[in-house]
């Protein structure tokens, strides 16, 4: 009889699951584990539907294909190319290539900067921009091509997106009732994605067919080289960036040397995180995990949000402070509960890759503007889909002049 319990083994048991037993994908759960602290559970619910994960609606449209959703041989070659591709293109902490996808990245994080001190000091909401930079760069990692900002083709495939995310946050509970698929709501839902799933493959497929016909022009051997041609804490951030950089655009390799920028970046992944439920995970085995026994075809729903959020490991959680990541001798130390990409086998295999986008966005919009929200109460608590996006709210991109910044960092 399917089921679902929570648990209050928080991350120990989460840590253990998916560590030393082989939790994977399944889309066939019957019963629902959600590893969590009782005590952050209303932090947790605070962002939306939060408690409903998207597994078997994910199942329901992917055919268990792609990283999150394939099983066994299948999952592991899959990840495996992902892995060997992300290494030859430079998202990995060492190698030759590394350069060459610090440059890529920061020819879209420049185009983004022009692109606001065009606005002037205008209020803008800065998701719609950020997501064509950021989209583009991940564009031409994977399609070795991009759109302008304004192509009708780009906009389509954002919105589908955008949309997208929060349909299949809307289908959270078919993965505990799957009967409820068969319902007006829900079945509108399942249309949506399935229909956005085949049209987008459409274009994937065209794209592809066109890459292939340009490397039997130009390249005949086969090798693809495509990519390769192609608050008051914020005055000590910019303090020590002006420090370390003396005015020029920041390199990855800058990041051991900021540890203020790179313990802020933590911070935004542990005050919000990206993925607040989670990625559902499967027992494809009878295991035991923290004294419970957990039976084949189970759902391990991993609720992120709630051990981020745990008042007994995070002083004042809902209060932003870097200096949680900052020990007595001033160097960025994470902890076991910090968990942004998850863990185990499964936890994301673009994790370095995410980390220089975080980096070197944020470093350079830091350096080049002052950032003041148009209004005080604007609601950052966040809407919930499959991942957490920012609710609408218009910022100010003032240009700051390049000068000296004194050079005193004090830890309140």
């Amino acid at each position: 009889m399917p089921g679902t319990f929570l648990t209050d083994g928080g991350w120990r048991m989460l840590l253990e699951a998916c560590i030393n037993h082989d939790i994977s994908i399944s889309n066939k759960a019957s019963w629902s584990v959600v590893p969590s602290h009782m005590k952050s559970v209303h932090g947790l619910c605070r962002a939306g539907n939060a408690l409903a994960g998207q597994l078997l609606a994910a199942g329901g449209t992917t055919n268990i294909f792609g990283l999150i959703c394939a099983e066994g041989e299948l999952w592991k070659e899959q990840r495996r190319f992902v892995h060997h591709c992300l290494r030859q293109f430079g998202g990995s902490k060492i190698g030759v290539q590394r350069k060459k996808m610090e440059s890529l990245i920061m020819e879209h994080v420049l185009d983004f900067v022009e692109h606001m001190k065009t606005l002037g000091d205008r209020p803008v909401d800065p998701l719609e921009v950020l997501r064509h930079n950021l989209g583009s760069a991940i564009n031409i990692i994977v399609f070795g091509k991009c759109w302008s900002r304004y192509d009708e083709t780009w906009k389509w495939l954002q919105s589908l997106q955008e949309e997208g995310t929060q349909h299949i946050g809307v289908a959270g509970p078919l993965n505990f009732l799957p009967f409820l698929r068969f319902l007006p709501k829900f079945n509108h839902t399942m249309n949506f994605l399935i229909d956005g799933k085949r049209k987008t493959h459409e274009l994937y497929q065209k794209i592809i067919d066109e890459q292939a016909e340009w490397l039997k022009k130009h390249n005949p051997d086969g090798i693809c080289c495509t990519w390769q041609n192609t608050l008051p804490f914020k005055k000590g951030v910019r303090s020590e960036m002006q420090d370390v950089l003396q005015n020029r655009p920041p390199s990855i390799d800058d990041l051991p040397h900021l540890p203020l920028v790179e313990a802020s970046i933590y911070e935004t992944q542990r005050i919000r995180s990206v993925v607040p439920v989670g990625i559902p995970h499967g027992a494809v085995t009878d295991v035991e995990v923290g004294g419970f026994h957990i039976p084949k075809g189970t759902m391990l729903v991993p609720l992120q949000w709630a051990i981020h959020m745990n008042e007994n490991v995070w002083v004042k959680p809902e209060q932003f402070n870097p200096w949680r990541f900052v020990n007595e001798e001033g160097k960025v130390v994470k902890g076991e509960h910090f968990m942004p990409y998850q863990i185990g086998k499964r936890m994301c295999v673009g994790d370095e890759l995410a980390r220089m986008l975080l980096f070197l966005f944020g470093a350079t919009i830091i350096q080049n503007f002052e950032l003041t929200l148009e209004r005080y109460d604007a609601d950052l608590t966040g809407e919930c889909g499959i991942t957490l996006t920012p609710k609408p709210h218009r910022l100010i991109f003032s240009e700051i002049p390049r000068q000296s910044c004194s050079t005193t960092i004090s830890k309140k």
